[in-house]
């Protein structure tokens, strides 16, 4: 009875505080697609989890909000839905793994509650905007503490939930600093970015491009060398491979490379990533994998190996490679296409 008071007070900086939680997870969550460094990877993986852990912590006092309302609207329990299937989605990945149910994967309905969640919290603040804001007394020493106190709690809970996922050996125990659980090469899936198919490429005619000079895959085989890397994927698996692979800094030419402002590495399919011209001594250009050609799901005849990056770097059906003059921070962190 004693958290009953506690529970009455729930009111505009309840609202607040989930705001903060939620738009911090939001950024959070993107920035754990694009960081692979260990280090950056872990700290940015950590924050996701305690702000998803934060949001449920302050559930009991939005139910008390909720439950004041004259009326609930359908947007806003449609919001309520997204933002639940997502911390579900989140939660399915760390003590479960990257496994799907029925077609749908833990990594999509994280992100696809997310991402359907977005503009009915935008609605939601825009048609409580007068009610809502921020007040100078909302950063009181008083408030400071309360503020303290709760990321204290929520702290200690994400370790308790470490620590239970480890002692009982789930899929949590084994995660990489990304949050990637490891799978074995044998299961990787054919996966895709947004809207690519799979293409069917014939690896006796199949030429790549590489700034103006075309190379079959007879002529990037002889030059390739075993190379073991890691491929750590956004949909929530890694797996510790060794490709025969080719250098692409043996192939490009020096002085243009020199003077380029990107190297554009070209998919069969339309898709393109733009690189540094510093990385063509780390990148790859793979023709097989475990001692075996690669099948058309895995980016057959030709792919990308890209170390140290996540896997939407690693272009598939790779057709071309460019020197290009634009520069390669100009495109968009995470591919459009």
């Amino acid at each position: 009875m004693s958290g009953l008071p506690a529970l009455r007070r729930a009111g505009r900086r309840t609202n607040l505080a989930l705001l903060l939680l939620l738009m911090g997870a939001f950024g959070t969550g993107w920035l754990a697609f694009a960081a692979a460094a260990p280090v950056p990877a872990e700290l940015v993986t950590t924050a996701h989890g305690l702000l998803g852990l934060g949001i449920i912590a302050l559930a009991p006092w939005k139910a008390t909000i909720v439950r004041r309302a004259r009326t609930w609207r359908p947007m806003s329990l449609l919001l309520a839905v997204a933002i639940i299937a997502c911390l579900a989605g989140g939660f399915a990945l760390v003590f479960v793994g990257p496994a799907g149910v029925a077609g749908l994967t833990a990594v999509q309905l994280h992100v696809g509650g997310a991402l359907i969640a977005l503009p009915l919290l935008v609605v939601h603040l825009v048609r409580h905007r007068r009610r809502q804001g921020f007040r100078r007394r909302d950063i009181s020493r008083r408030a400071l503490l309360r503020t303290g106190a709760f990321a204290a709690a929520t702290g200690t809970g994400y370790l308790l939930l470490e620590g239970v996922g480890r002692w009982t050996g789930s899929a949590a125990a084994g995660r990489a600093p990304t949050g990637s659980h490891q799978i074995a090469p044998s299961e990787v899936p054919a996966t895709i970015w947004l809207l690519d198919r799979v293409p069917l490429l014939d690896p006796t005619t199949h030429h790549v491009d590489v700034a103006g000079r075309p190379f079959a895959i007879i002529d990037l085989a002889a030059l390739a060398e075993p190379v073991d890397v890691r491929l750590d994927c956004t949909s929530g698996w890694y797996a510790e491979e060794t490709w025969t692979a080719t250098r692409l800094d043996r192939l490009l030419p020096a002085t243009e490379l020199r003077a380029a402002a990107s190297i554009e590495v070209v998919s069969a399919t339309g898709y393109t990533r733009l690189f540094a011209p510093s990385d063509a001594g780390i990148l790859w250009l793979a023709t097989a994998t475990g001692g075996q050609p690669l099948r058309p799901g895995r980016g057959a005849p030709v792919r990308l190996v890209a170390p140290g990056r996540r896997g939407f770097w690693w272009v598939k059906w790779v057709s071309a490679v460019h020197l290009s003059g634009t520069p390669y921070w100009a495109q968009s962190p995470f591919p459009l296409q």
